[in-house]
């Protein structure tokens, strides 16, 4: 027992007086502490670590917030294909009262997805001698250009998704140059400064990221839904225009006429 006490009272001198010792006791304290508020820092610390680069992604993630509420809203079936309007068209165009379904669809306060596509169709019907056999050519190109412009209404979330990542890699790199620049000019890498370049380029990293990726996940949702309601879109507007063709004349009624 006493050689094995004496052989633990040398490898304590050992500890205290040799170099791990040393290398312990230069290990700064305020290090230490740092990495335990950083355990606890809240998620405004976090943007202010990021610099510049933060603050940016933070104002597009903002802006991506806004526009993702827009898209729910604006890309519903009630909002583009009002059951509404299908009832009132439906009836009017049953009756062949073509000039009073082209009135309902002109009208400002029922602007939608839907009249726009068949104002279009029954415009060129009343106008045009041949009008029955091309108010199909027309409600598909009015379709086409509608949906297009649906498809560009998202093409800013799409941006924002493809952006915030470069950007996070932008804060990378500057935390990197930094780091190293920090480095080069005193000869051996300060804690502070080293820690704080680094949390600069994983903070900007991981906030490019948590923007990025419901960005393109919902840029891709919209589209499909765009897609879902643009082919509902054509069944009712086909559906719709069968009462043109079912109406005998195959001629475009007159303005404000139904049929009698």
């Amino acid at each position: 027992m006493d050689a094995a006490a004496e052989a633990g009272r040398r490898f304590d001198l050992t500890l205290q007086e040799g170099p791990l010792m040393g290398m312990i006791e230069a290990i700064p304290m305020n290090l230490i502490l740092a990495e335990t508020r950083e355990a606890g820092m809240t998620w405004l610390e976090t943007i202010q670590r990021g610099g510049p680069v933060g603050y940016l992604i933070l104002v597009m993630s903002v802006a991506a917030l806004a526009l993702i509420i827009m898209h729910f809203v604006q890309i519903r079936r009630v909002a583009l294909l009002p059951p509404d309007q299908l009832t009132a068209l439906d009836d009017l165009l049953r009756r062949g009262d073509v000039g009073g379904a082209l009135e309902f669809c002109l009208n400002p306060e029922h602007d939608s997805y839907l009249v726009r596509i068949l104002s279009s169709g029954l415009t060129r019907f009343q106008k045009s001698a041949f009008g029955a056999f091309e108010i199909k050519n027309a409600i598909e190109e009015a379709g086409e250009d509608q949906t297009s412009r649906l498809y560009r209404s998202t093409d800013a979330i799409g941006v924002i998704g493809n952006i915030a990542p470069l950007l996070g890699l932008l804060g990378t790199v500057v935390g990197m140059v930094g780091a190293f620049e920090a480095i080069g000019q005193t000869g051996a890498a300060r804690h502070e400064e080293l820690a704080g370049s680094i949390s600069l380029a994983l903070i900007t990293t991981l906030m490019g990221l948590t923007l990025a990726i419901p960005c393109i996940a919902l840029h891709t949702f919209f589209r499909n839904r765009i897609d879902t309601f643009a082919s509902e879109a054509a069944m009712e507007i086909e559906r719709l225009t069968l009462h043109l063709e079912s109406s005998g004349s195959g001629q475009p009624a007159a303005p404000g006429q139904g049929a009698r």
